[in-house]
């Protein structure tokens, strides 16, 4: 039970795949401007690696290893069709927000990387339960980035006024550029570089020793 608790809350902040391993990145650029976007693109990328994660452990027996990765991009791809289709067919206003960023979470690295490292060799329920707890680790870090944005770029949160902006009578002149791509790199360095410094065991070693020329002792 304690083993099945930790594969879902490890991903969160330990093993994150976004902040730790450095995954996922290229939807935290788009569709981070607004917490609505965000949390719907991060529910879909669950409920894909989820189902992948289990379908991929189910047949892992029967999977040839010179076709695995194929066999693979095949069932994620599909799930995400599936998943595109329900939002086209019950949030078609969302659908277009997100425009091909569903489709994008076939090449996400999250989703191949846990199936291939961990579905392929461990049983459907640890395999659902490590899906589930990196999908909630990258759903995480992108509904951070996106409240920021969205708050300090728009004054709003899932759409509603949070800060009162001068344009409307109030004090907040809107921040333009959390709207803009680069405020998502810099924010997302930003929580890298405050969790990195809060739990050092994450700080990655050093690859090189930076060149000190010997002092020589005067005689």
């Amino acid at each position: 039970m304690l083993d099945s608790l930790h594969k879902i809350t490890d991903p969160l902040v330990d093993k994150n795949p976004v902040t730790v391993h450095i995954l996922g990145i290229c939807s935290a650029l788009a569709v981070t401007t607004s917490l609505s976007t965000a949390l719907t693109l991060s529910l879909a990328l669950i409920v894909v690696l989820t189902l992948a994660a289990g379908i991929i452990s189910l047949i892992r027996h029967h999977i040839p290893s010179s076709i695995r990765i194929i066999v693979q991009i095949t069932i994620i791809a599909s799930l995400v069709i599936v998943a595109d289709q329900v939002l086209q067919a019950y949030a078609y206003e969302m659908s277009q927000r997100l425009s091909v960023f569903v489709s994008l979470i076939a090449t996400n690295c999250i989703v191949l990387g846990r199936t291939e490292a961990f579905a392929l060799h461990n049983r459907p329920l640890p395999a659902m339960l490590d899906g589930l707890g990196n999908g909630a680790g990258y759903a995480l870090v992108l509904l951070v980035v996106a409240a920021i944005r969205e708050l300090f770029g728009a004054g709003t949160l899932f759409g509603f006024g949070v800060l009162p902006l001068v344009a409307e009578g109030g004090w907040y002149q809107p921040m333009r550029l959390m709207l803009l791509a680069p405020s998502a790199f810099i924010i997302l360095g930003l929580l890298v570089w405050a969790i990195r410094s809060l739990r050092p065991i994450q700080q990655e070693s050093r690859e090189f020793t930076p060149y000190a020329p010997e002092r020589q002792v005067q005689p």
